[in-house]
């Protein structure tokens, strides 16, 4: 406590004199955060995959996202499917409205980074019609893939479902049939991170409360993906029934909605807290759309942050940081008014991250 109670006597005095605000205290942006649509189909356990078998399956219907991240961890080349089962009585149609992949790498970083980026900037359709009992690839594209020994793929696809169908994610052989492989494929055990599970509402909306002034307020921050201030997504691993954290909310989709002041231009940028990290972040912003690569001109950023003591991160928690000479910042732009931002915490990346706010010129 001794730390808040030091950084909160420095906010005090620089706001005694009523002039800009200078210091580089941050204080944290209360907000409103509600979880909204459909069902995430997360599959990333185990993430190390040393046999052929499924990986994770489960039944949805409406709205939904499959999100997959496995990397080929034996000595043959693998590939990697997803298969869709109609399981209702009815015709169904699956509409994959939204998507992305990229080549099988071992540059994780790479991988993660380009995924979000085409997720965020490329366009996609693609309809799959089915009968009773008919059981399809979900995209001829994801089971292409040759994953060489020691290769990540990774791939996010939303997409609707008029009726329930069975999304199954199975690693198998490369010369293999994946359809005929996956009638008595064995389900493979999680790995003690256990990140597979069926999450619902795979959308959160956070809002500032309050219109940010940069004339008046100073730095400010969110939190993101802290599991403090910004919870992790609690479901069911289907597999076995039991209760699964998302532990980052990988394959949450965020939009960030802030509220700046009419008058003054706001600098907005996001800053990782974690370790190495490499996304990329779309802006809604006066009728317009920008993406923009975390960090820009490199893969990566976050290496140079140094590890911070427990205290300081308790303060910032609790709602009060420092902006220090060490702070990477990947700029998401200047405005003026409100704005939005679409997130998403990339694969492979650390997290937290903050989004922070602060005078134009700081």
């Amino acid at each position: 406590m001794a730390l808040i109670t030091s950084l909160s006597m420095t906010i005090s005095e620089a706001r005694s004199d009523k002039k800009p605000f200078t210091s580089t205290i941050m204080h944290k942006l209360e907000v409103d955060s509600v979880d909204s649509g459909g069902t995430l189909i997360f599959s990333d356990s185990p993430e190390y995959v040393n046999d052929n078998g499924i990986l994770y399956s489960d039944i949805v219907e409406g709205d939904a996202r499959i999100l997959f991240y496995h990397l080929n961890n034996s000595f043959v080349n693998k590939r990697l499917a997803v298969i869709v089962e109609n399981v209702s009585d009815q015709f169904n149609t699956v509409d994959i409205n939204r998507g992305a992949i990229t080549d099988p790498s071992a540059d994780f970083l790479y991988v993660g980074k380009t995924v979000q980026t085409d997720y965020m900037k490329k366009s996609f359709h693609s309809s799959i019609y089915m009968l009773k009992n008919d059981r399809k690839l979900f995209l001829d594209e994801i089971s292409s893939y040759l994953i060489k020994p020691g290769q990540l793929l990774y791939g996010v696809y939303d997409f609707n479902a008029a009726h329930p169908v069975k999304i199954s994610v199975l690693m198998y052989p490369q010369a293999a049939d994946p359809l005929e492989f996956s009638k008595w494929a064995k389900i493979l055990p999680k790995d003690e991170q256990r990140l597979r599970g069926t999450f619902k509402n795979m959308n959160r909306t956070i809002t500032t409360k309050k219109i940010y002034d940069p004339d008046k307020d100073g730095i400010g921050y969110i939190m993101l993906a802290d599991d403090v201030n910004d919870l992790f997504k609690v479901g069911i691993d289907a597999t076995d029934n039991s209760e699964v954290t998302n532990y980052g909310n990988y394959g949450i989709n965020y939009t960030i909605n802030l509220k700046t002041a009419s008058d003054s231009a706001t600098r907005i940028c996001l800053t990782p807290l974690g370790g190495y990290y490499a996304g990329a972040m779309r802006s809604f912003y006066n009728s317009k759309t920008n993406v923009f690569l975390t960090p820009p001109g490199r893969i990566y950023f976050g290496d140079k942050t140094p590890k911070e003591p427990e205290n300081v991160t308790k303060a910032r928690e609790e709602g009060l940081a420092i902006f220090t000479n060490h702070t990477e910042l990947a700029e998401l732009g200047n405005y003026i008014g409100e704005v939005s931002f679409e997130f998403s915490p990339p694969g492979a990346s650390n997290l937290p991250v903050h989004i922070i706010l602060m005078p134009k010129d700081n």
